[in-house]
């Protein structure tokens, strides 16, 4: 398939740039039953406890968004701060806490051995320049992470326009269950909900499933290559406990109704029921899993999420759920009638896989 097969025209003035009040926002609920004619409904979010029956497993990514921009002290001869995107912690790989991958505008300016200086307590020293991306080890009399959380910004997606950062971000652009620190974007999908929207739905008798996937840099990454089998996906971390493989597997045994809160929930499933030829498996793993339409989903019934953009690796995951024809009529819908678009925009809930 061609990437310009998941291209759409987005009037700009559709791109959220404020967030949603939470638990408000609007949500199309599309049940794919031919391409050409998916029922189509238009909804709030308010309403999706009773989009759930009792039995079904919603699974929920609880993974926690760390201020990933900081910004340097400018070289000498420079007149703008040194801009890092940190975008994956290398201590499995190198055995030491405090080296990071990261972006870096303006790369060219920047050499190996130079010190950056974030503030008083937090440095840095590049040991590396790699393509794309640069190598730091970080120095500090304090905590680490309790610096970089401290002077640290969202990493908003560039297409939410901020003159300035604001501190309301670093809530907004978080869910509410978020607890393991680890991602450079957050899972948008989990950010309609509010802790009296999953009371409800855990009331309902719908059990709530905890797992965890890391976004990293890939999500920033466009597919480039006319060709989409070509594109390769970068690897991002997972995790399933104990009790989560154990709830999923037994909603395998008794054939019921998988639930999941995001795309990223959608690879981290798909994945991992991969893994263990199946069955879902207990640890940490590292995916690089790319879904198109074609796709054998095995573990995903329905799908919460929010649209995305054209051309886009998620848009492509999306239209191999609910079909690609499915996916067109939908955001022409969505369009006409003025939903909002990415990570602060509306949502969809896809009632059902279909074809593509």
């Amino acid at each position: 398939m061609r990437r310009t097969d998941f291209a759409y025209e987005l009037p700009p003035t559709l791109i959220a740039q404020e967030p949603r009040e939470r638990g408000r926002s609007r949500m199309m609920v599309v049940t794919p039953q031919t391409a050409a004619e998916p029922r189509i409904e238009h909804v709030s979010f308010v309403d999706f406890p009773e989009r759930l029956a009792r039995g079904d497993v919603l699974v929920i990514n609880d993974t926690r968004v760390i201020p990933a921009r900081l910004f340097a002290k400018p070289k000498p001869g420079m007149s703008r701060p040194i801009e890092i995107l940190l975008t994956r912690r290398m201590t499995q790989e190198l055995s030491v806490p405090e080296i990071w991958e990261a972006w870096c505008k303006p790369a060219k300016r920047v050499k190996v051995g130079d010190e950056l200086i974030f503030s008083d307590t937090l440095r840095a020293r590049v040991l590396a320049k790699n393509e794309g991306t640069i190598t730091l080890a970080f120095e500090s009399e304090k905590d680490i992470d309790a610096e970089i959380e401290h002077i640290g910004i969202p990493p908003l997606p560039p297409y939410i326009a901020r003159e300035s950062p604001r501190d309301e971000d670093r809530s907004a652009y978080q869910t509410v269950y978020a607890a393991e620190r680890g991602a450079i974007a957050a899972p948008t999908a989990g950010l309609h909900f509010t802790p009296e929207i999953l009371d409800r739905i855990a009331a309902r008798g719908v059990e709530i499933v905890r797992i965890t996937l890391h976004i990293g840099i890939g999500t920033f990454k466009p597919v480039k290559v006319d060709d989409i089998a070509e594109h390769v996906m970068d690897e991002e971390r997972y995790e399933i406990s104990s009790d989560a493989a154990a709830s999923l597997n037994r909603a395998l045994d008794e054939h019921r109704t998988i639930v999941a809160v995001g795309t990223t929930s959608v690879r981290t499933l798909e994945s991992a029921i991969r893994a263990g030829d199946g069955r879902f498996v207990v640890g940490r793993a590292a995916t690089s899993i790319f879904i198109t339409p074609g796709f054998d989903f095995r573990a995903v019934d329905k799908l919460l999420t929010n649209f995305h953009l054209p051309e886009s690796t998620l848009l492509m995951l999306v239209s191999a759920f609910a079909g690609i024809e499915t996916i067109r009529r939908a955001y022409a819908e969505a369009i006409g009638h003025q939903y909002f678009f990415y990570s602060y925009g509306d949502c969809m809930f896809l009632n059902g896989r279909g074809t593509w």
